[in-house]
């Protein structure tokens, strides 16, 4: 999954991405919405880590996340939402 991918399915990863990072908070999380450098920089505050090793940590997430993960998810989403 590209980051184009993500930051446009944001509100559908961001479950992932609070299991991935426990630090960030729910309003960090919020804040990111989608774009990287603020990620980049959150990950930098909460976790005390280098810029290189906070894109390290992106990087190695990124290619986890697969487009089968947030497209199933978000097809059971709009199946209760629609019951």
């Amino acid at each position: 999954m590209n980051w184009d991918q993500i930051e446009g399915q944001w509100h559908q990863v961001t479950g992932q991405v609070k299991s991935r990072w426990g630090k960030l908070t729910d309003d960090d999380v919020k804040n990111v919405a989608g774009k990287r450098m603020v990620l980049l920089g959150k990950l930098q505050s909460r976790y005390g880590v280098l810029k290189e090793d906070a894109e390290k940590q992106i990087d190695e997430w990124l290619a986890k996340v697969s487009v089968g993960d947030v497209s199933s998810k978000s097809k059971h989403e709009k199946a209760e939402k629609s019951s």
